[in-house]
């Protein structure tokens, strides 16, 4: 999945775009809210986590831009954790969630990948589609026989981008843009690379080829 940080705390954001490569997301980063209201309505992010405190434009008119332009990206904000107006500002503006500063990496982790399940209409818990289990934590997929399977980073983010979206016909360049970061070389033919070894991890008929169009996730393989 890919996500944009908005965060202008250098230090902070650098630190967190490296966890949240290392838990299975391609990650861009802005600085300022100018920036950020701009690649949010550009890019195609599956979830936005927004700082309230921006220089240029502040965290709620950038949301607040998103929402008026019907843009229902999935957004959570962080706030300082005493700031309980800011919550409920975020909240009125169109916010999904919140994150109260200082946090654990591993529960903001945990918070998107709840709100990316819930933005595509999944039940909480592991991403299960098809018999395949993801676990999230491992980056792994675990067959029906209940053999785990290790993924590489790519390999995970597309796995989960198709499961996220089953029995959906899916370019080769909508998947590129939602398993690569800005600043990837995107180049599309890649992806039938990493769509051949995922079939020999989960087996061929679980996704299907539809020429000229692009790939099927079945849900029903």
């Amino acid at each position: 999945m890919r996500l944009l940080l908005v965060e202008d705390d250098t230090d902070l954001a650098q630190g967190l775009k490296k966890e949240l490569m290392r838990s299975g997301f391609a990650v861009d980063v802005a600085d300022n809210g100018i920036d950020g209201e701009f690649m949010g309505s550009e890019e195609p992010y599956d979830a936005v986590v927004l700082d309230l405190g921006l220089p240029g434009k502040s965290g709620l008119e950038v949301l607040r831009a998103w929402r008026q332009a019907g843009n229902k990206i999935a957004v959570l904000i962080l706030t300082a954790r005493d700031q309980w107006h800011e919550r409920v500002d975020g909240f009125k503006a169109g916010a999904d969630d919140y994150l109260g500063k200082p946090f654990h990496t591993e529960e903001l982790v945990a918070r998107l990948h709840a709100l990316v399940r819930r933005s595509k209409q999944q039940v909480g818990g592991d991403l299960t589609v098809g018999g395949l289990r993801l676990d999230e934590e491992r980056q792994a997929v675990i067959d029906a026989q209940g053999e785990l399977h290790q993924l590489t980073g790519t390999e995970f983010r597309l796995l989960r981008y198709l499961m996220l979206h089953p029995d959906r016909v899916l370019s080769k360049s909508q998947l590129t843009e939602h398993v690569y970061d800005y600043d990837s070389d995107k180049d599309s033919n890649v992806i039938e690379v990493y769509i051949k070894r995922l079939r020999q991890i989960v087996g061929k008929d679980m996704i299907q080829t539809r020429r000229g169009q692009g790939y099927v996730f079945s849900a029903e393989a």
